[in-house]
């Protein structure tokens, strides 16, 4: 029997995307090439964790041309697991103006 994953499992399940999750989160606003040096993940990793991201809520894609600027869009994340419960996931947002 199969059943889908929750989105904190999507991001648990992967120890590049929560990195990659990381240096946006401390850094604000970066391009991919930077995002991608700084974690040490490849280029093409780092775009398909941020598509991820930002399909998951947790990251906003930004385009000037042909430059792509990604950003955290959550002021806290927390996971939760509980005892004969569920995996959860609480997001409060980024105040924006």
């Amino acid at each position: 029997m199969s059943r889908s994953r929750t989105p904190a499992e999507d991001l648990l399940g992967s120890r590049g995307r929560i990195r990659t999750l990381q240096v946006l989160a401390e850094s604000g606003e970066l391009n991919i090439s930077e995002v991608s040096r700084r974690t040490g993940l490849n280029y093409t990793s780092v775009e398909r964790h941020l598509a991820k991201l930002t399909k998951m809520g947790l990251a906003k894609e930004k385009r000037y041309g042909k430059i792509r600027i990604f950003q955290a869009m959550f002021q806290m994340l927390t996971i939760r697991f509980e005892r004969g419960g569920s995996l959860t996931m609480d997001i409060t947002q980024l105040q924006t103006e």
